[in-house]
């Protein structure tokens, strides 16, 4: 997988990452009713592993880029 080049490209790599990741919030009825929970909520719900797999490399994929986002942002916001 080819890194993203500007906000746009992240962009849209966390709208997949968001479809995907609402298929799973669906299929599973994650419903955490805080954010601090949707970990625990997850472990406990996702009854198959590589679903929960997943779920997890979603999560902290669309973590990183939205720190990339960040960093673009602020870099392109100093220049």
């Amino acid at each position: 997988m080819s890194h993203p080049q500007s906000i746009a490209d992240i962009q849209k790599r966390l709208n997949d990452l968001s479809a995907e990741m609402i298929t799973l919030i669906q299929k599973y009825g994650l419903d955490a009713a805080h954010p601090l929970d949707v970990i625990d909520t997850a472990r406990r719900k996702i009854s198959d592993q590589a679903d929960y797999i997943r779920f997890l490399e979603l999560s902290l994929e669309g973590r990183i880029l939205g720190e990339v986002a960040d960093q673009m942002g602020q870099t392109s916001g100093s220049a």
